[in-house]
């Protein structure tokens, strides 16, 4: 039979709409938007295009769009160029104990080269209390960054109540929306984000192409340098295709989101009831009701997830663990939320998109029921 792939959140196939945006570049219209001649004057539109579009779903201004490499590109420029920006100012910066290695990893660089970094607990269902954050931040904070929804168990944070407290004491605030883009509303305004971080693979854009929304009169240091690309913010020439395919998808984003909200919440909610009907003490991991509408993270009592997965080969999802040196631990963001080792050994990541069926859930239920008896 045919792989299920509920993988959503590693990332998602490129819509169709997306590849025919993208072909032309790659082909006809391959010219350096840098280029005064025609090919270059057809890129340029491409880019300038696409970044409309990326602006319309983030409710932004296109020239607020920094275009990247992808979203680990966004989060490196966003954090340490903050951070080199505002040294003279302080060498504070506070984030969360379930942030992605983009973020966490950034941070640690940070700290070897002198900063301090406030790492916020979260509660048992991977939320961040902000009075948590009003509690860590000191004269010498100069940065917040809090993801909007975790990648893990889609758990999403109080975004715009932590942005009121950044506003209030003029500390930038970035949030990593990688996870949310395409699924929830990422307005910039209704967020109070002075920087967001989007990837294009995401939200079924291609691999390879990212942004870094930037709130006029944020300072962030450049992080690639070179000639004056994007507004002298980001050197390299621009990938074209790339662009214009995250536009596309962006678009396709504004479009359909309410309905892929409701139609993807519905689908997931079913998909947890069947496993339900499966296993009856199975576990939520992540909030029950403030979380992504495609992201369902379970745990099943007694198994080892890694290895129901590795019988169940023909759907494809993600664990709760990781291995290391032959160890297998389970992942920092269920041991943030105080998961007990044997259930975070026990936890299944399964995210869902547009093209999942309910056909296909009722089929991966039935054979994760088959391989736990």
């Amino acid at each position: 039979m045919e792989h299920i792939y509920l993988d959503y959140n590693a990332t998602t196939p490129v819509a169709d709409e997306v590849v025919d945006e993208m072909l032309p570049y790659f082909r006809h219209r391959f010219g350096n938007p840098s280029s005064g001649h025609w090919y270059g004057e057809q890129a340029s539109k491409a880019v300038a295009e696409g970044r409309e579009k990326v602006a319309i779903l983030l409710g932004c201004d296109s020239p607020e769009i920094v275009f990247t490499g992808g979203g680990s590109e966004a989060n490196n420029h966003a954090i340490k160029g903050v951070a080199w920006a505002s040294r003279r100012r302080g060498n504070h910066i506070i984030t969360s104990g379930i942030e992605h290695p983009a973020v966490t990893n950034p941070c640690r660089y940070l700290e070897s080269h002198g900063f301090e970094i406030t790492w916020l607990p979260v509660d048992e269902f991977g939320m961040v209390n902000p009075e948590d954050v009003i509690n860590a931040i000191t004269g010498k904070t100069i940065l917040i960054t809090i993801m909007h929804a975790n990648n893990e168990v889609g758990t999403i944070q109080p975004i715009a109540a932590i942005g009121d407290i950044a506003r209030e004491r003029d500390i930038v605030f970035h949030t990593d929306a990688a996870q949310s883009v395409g699924k929830i509303s990422t307005r910039v305004e209704d967020l109070k984000v002075d920087l967001m971080t989007v990837a294009g693979h995401k939200l079924y854009g291609p691999k390879g192409v990212g942004v870094l929304y930037v709130r006029p009169g944020t300072i962030v240091d450049q992080f690639i340098h070179g000639a004056g690309h994007e507004g002298g913010r980001r050197a390299g020439t621009e990938n074209v295709p790339g662009i214009a395919g995250l536009g596309k998808a962006c678009e396709l984003a504004e479009d359909e989101l309410s309905d892929r909200v409701t139609g993807l919440t519905g689908l997931r909610d079913e998909f947890f009831g069947l496993l339900k009907e499966k296993v009856a003490d199975i576990k939520l991991n992540g909030h029950p009701e403030e979380r992504l509408p495609n992201t369902l993270n379970v745990s099943f009592p007694g198994i080892n997830a890694a290895d129901l997965l590795g019988r169940t080969t023909e759907v494809c999802a993600s664990t709760g663990s990781a291995c290391h040196d032959n160890l297998e631990t389970i992942s920092p963001v269920l041991a943030a939320m105080g998961v007990e080792a044997e259930r975070g050994l026990a936890a299944v990541r399964f995210s869902l998109g547009r093209w999942t069926t309910r056909e296909e859930l009722q089929i991966a239920a039935n054979l994760i029921g088959e391989r736990l008896t």
